[in-house]
């Protein structure tokens, strides 16, 4: 039933995503499927902010969120080695929903945050992806 199942990682909230990853883990068993951690970092990229980092800054920005969400993974994880890592760079919620695109995802795993007021007029992460994913998308709440 699910292949590739995508879990994306808030690195400022990974307490969100520990019950969201042993969900992910759980249908991993139980269907067979490759699960890929996702973490975005801000987009650097554009040259006008580029500028004002030294050449290797925004390579060395993504190596050390690798590490970090590997250290997350092997940590949380039941069995790490099952979890594969990938790390992209811009709008969290488009940068997700492309990765799905581009990596036939058939199953997304996300944690929500509590509700808060800047929900309310902002929109969520979780909210865009279960609008605009083109598989199914499994909302774990705290």
């Amino acid at each position: 039933m699910f292949k590739e199942i995508l879990i994306p990682v808030d690195m400022d909230a990974t307490e969100l995503t520990t019950r969201a990853l042993a969900v992910a883990e759980e249908f991993s068993e139980r269907y067979g499927a490759k699960v890929t951690a996702l973490t975005v970092i801000p987009d650097f990229n554009s040259s006008m902010v580029a500028s004002y980092f030294p050449e290797n800054t925004i390579q060395k920005a993504h190596d050390q969120v690798c590490r970090d969400l590997q250290k997350f993974i092997d940590t949380h994880a039941k069995d790490p080695g099952k979890i594969g890592c990938a790390v992209s760079e811009g709008s969290t919620r488009k940068r997700i929903v492309t990765y799905i695109n581009e990596h036939k995802i058939d199953l997304v795993v996300i944690p929500a945050r509590k509700s808060d007021i800047s929900k309310l007029f902002l929109g969520s992460n979780s909210s865009y992806v279960v609008d605009h994913a083109r598989c199914s998308v499994l909302v774990v709440r705290p």
